[in-house]
């Protein structure tokens, strides 16, 4: 019997860098060494399907991402729509290193 979720695809729509914040607030050790995310790459593309694959992360996905980004990907997968979202089945989402954030667009397929 199937749980009602079906296949979803997470896409890396851009790796930002607020150097406005790093200025401000991170010490000169690590201010100086500051670049966008690492883990991903824009445009990087992640599929999860069947019901297991909601339940951890994809094979090198950042888990802090993963816990950021969850809930709306289960939105997503369990057939809800956002509000306000151009297409349906769509969701925006990001991770909360508001230092050099990933913005993520979540589909369902």
């Amino acid at each position: 019997m199937s749980s009602g979720i079906i296949k979803c695809k997470i896409t890396v729509i851009k790796r930002t860098i607020d150097q406005d914040l790093i200025d401000k607030y991170l010490d000169d050790q690590y201010r100086d060494h500051m670049k966008p995310c690492e883990t991903f790459q824009d445009n990087q593309e992640f599929i999860l399907e069947g019901d297991t694959a909601f339940s951890q992360p994809p094979t090198d996905f950042c888990a802090w991402a993963w816990a950021d980004i969850r809930k709306d990907i289960m939105t997503v997968a369990l057939g809800c729509e956002m509000p306000g979202m151009k297409h349906r089945g769509t969701v925006i989402a990001g991770c909360t290193d508001w230092f050099r954030p990933v913005i993520f667009k979540i589909e369902r397929l």
